[in-house]
């Protein structure tokens, strides 16, 4: 009973530490995380990756979409340089900051003309007084009505993936 007692003490103790962001952290919150899909919209590579910290990691919708900065930059230059960007509206989202209002993170619904709605996730660190994005993950959101034909497309890409190239 005691064990349990004190694992209950440290655990609420943990959650009291997370809260809501005050209405100045959560507009600076805000204000980041759009700029961050503005910027891509736009293309402007400089504002967009200044928002990430500069170990920053982007994990994309593919498997093997796990981008430190250095690299997500390398896969991302061509395009932005073309104008080309990427446009994800975001529709909804909701933060919590804990570490004394030095990390926070979140979670967001966006709307992307192709791809349908999809998730933002991530974890937002003050450094030197300035919010950057340390880590940001985007996911589809696939209604459960087509869940598991979805996930039959995704077993079968990734078994004709895995077979070699003189397979047929």
């Amino acid at each position: 009973m005691r064990w349990t007692l004190l694992f209950f003490v440290f655990c609420t103790s943990n959650l009291a530490q997370a809260a809501k962001p005050t209405p100045d952290q959560q507009h600076s919150l805000s204000v980041l995380l759009d700029g961050f899909h503005q910027a891509a919209a736009k293309a402007d590579f400089d504002d967009y990756f200044n928002r990430f910290s500069e170990d920053g990691i982007f994990m994309g919708t593919d498997a093997s979409e796990r981008w430190t900065v250095p690299a997500f930059k390398d896969y991302a230059r061509a395009s932005f340089e073309q104008g080309k960007g990427w446009t994800y509206q975001p529709l909804e989202r909701h933060i919590s900051i804990a570490d004394q209002g030095q990390t926070a993170w979140f979670d967001e619904i966006l709307d992307n003309a192709r791809l349908g709605r999809c998730r933002g996730t991530g974890v937002l660190t003050r450094i030197d007084g300035a919010w950057k994005i340390s880590h940001y993950s985007l996911t589809l959101l696939i209604p459960n009505s087509i869940a598991a034909a979805v996930g039959e497309q995704t077993l079968q890409a990734d078994r004709a993936a895995a077979m070699p190239d003189n397979a047929s």
